[in-house]
C-alpha cells in the first residue's frame, strides 16, 4: 500500500488551502490497493475493470462471478483459460459480445509478450496507459484507475471522471462542472499528489449524493 508522507500532505494543502478543511472532515487518504484488490494479480484487475465497465455494482458483480465460474476454482479464469473458452460460452455467464472480446483480447495481449504485466510496474504512468489503451475495451480511464487502484500511483487526475469533476466544483462553489481540459488546468496544483486530490473529490460528490 502506497501512502503520501505527512510532509507531502502538508505541502499539498499550502498549494490548495481548500482542501485543509475537506481533508480535516474526510479523513486521511487510505492508500491503494486495499482489501481483495491487494491479492488480485494486475491481469484480474484488468478483466474486473472490463468486466464492470458501464455496468451497475449488482449486476456487474454477479457476471464476474458467474465468469469465475466457468472454470475450475474461485478465481477469475487466467489469460490462458478465457483463450481456450468459446465466446458463447462466455456470453452465457453475462458477458456482453464486445467485453467477452475484450477479455480475449487482453489474454492475448498477456500471452503473446505484447502486454508484460509484471514488469508493468516498473515503468512510468503515461507509459503503462500507452501499452494498457492498446487492448481493445482499455481506455485512458480505466488504465488510470488501474495505475491508481492496483499500482498505487499518487499523481493520477482522471480528469474525464465525472465523480472527480463534480467534486471539484463542490469545492470550488461553482455552478458548473469543469471540462477535463479546464480540470487539467484546475488540478495542476494538485501534482505530485494528484491521487490524493482525485480521492477525496470523489468524497465530496459521494457526501453531496448522501445530503440529498
Amino acid at each position: 500500500m502506497v501512502k503520501p508522507t505527512p510532509t507531502q500532505l502538508r505541502a499539498l494543502q499550502k498549494r490548495d488551502p481548500k482542501l485543509v478543511a475537506v481533508i480535516k472532515r474526510l479523513g486521511p487518504f487510505p492508500g491503494f490497493p486495499e482489501g481483495a484488490k491487494k491479492r488480485q494479480t494486475h491481469f484480474e484487475s484488468l478483466a474486473r475493470a472490463i468486466v464492470f465497465q458501464q455496468l451497475a455494482y449488482k449486476a456487474a458483480d454477479t457476471i464476474y462471478h458467474r465468469t469465475c465460474e466457468l472454470t475450475a476454482g474461485p478465481r477469475f479464469p487466467t489469460a490462458d483459460e478465457i483463450r481456450g473458452l468459446e465466446l458463447e460460452v462466455m456470453r452465457g455467464a453475462g458477458l456482453s459480445r464486445a467485453k467477452a472480446l475484450a477479455l480475449k483480447d487482453l489474454s492475448e495481449h498477456v500471452l503473446d509478450g505484447r502486454l508484460k504485466l509484471r514488469s508493468l510496474g516498473h515503468y512510468p504512468d503515461a507509459e503503462i496507459i500507452e501499452q494498457l489503451v492498446q487492448v481493445r475495451g482499455i481506455g485512458e480511464w480505466t488504465a488510470q484507475m488501474f495505475l491508481l487502484f492496483k499500482l498505487g500511483r499518487l499523481d493520477v487526475l482522471p480528469s474525464n471522471d465525472l465523480g472527480v469533476q463534480e467534486g471539484t466544483r463542490i469545492l470550488d462553489k461553482k455552478k458548473q462542472r469543469l471540462t477535463a481540459k479546464e480540470l487539467v488546468v484546475r488540478g495542476a496544483v494538485w501534482a505530485p499528489l494528484s491521487s490524493v486530490a482525485a480521492w477525496l473529490m470523489w468524497r465530496l460528490a459521494d457526501e453531496a449524493k448522501l445530503q440529498k
